[in-house]
């Protein structure tokens, strides 16, 4: 039992100093590695946000936020079993009434 655990632990420890030596190898062209993360930022990185950014304004623009869904009632939506414990009790706590309809329909309108 004992010849094991010395066997594991200079396993571990000769895998840990393989992996400092790759490690220091990897680090030794720092300068060089530097130079080129900073030009893949530059060239790569914020170019790509900067085409996501665009992307979403665009696609957000498209839609309307003007027009509220129709109200459909859906016998599984909805579903009040007992009362919320603030407001009238019908509302969620983050209620917006232009996009949230409450069982009966959307508020303000018959």
């Amino acid at each position: 039992m004992a010849a094991f655990g010395r066997f594991s632990r200079t396993l571990l420890r000769s895998s840990l100093t393989q992996t400092r030596r790759q490690l220091a190898a990897a680090a030794g062209h720092g300068e060089d590695s530097a130079k080129t993360w900073k030009i893949l930022t530059f060239v790569v990185a914020l170019p790509g946000v900067a085409v996501c950014m665009v992307n979403t304004f665009l696609k957000g623009s498209e839609h309307s936020h003007d027009a509220q869904p129709e109200f459909v009632p859906y016998s599984h939506l909805r579903i009040r079993t007992k009362r919320f414990p603030w407001g009238d009790g019908n509302k969620t706590l983050f209620h917006n009434s232009h996009v949230n309809a409450l069982p009966d329909g959307y508020e303000g309108h018959d």
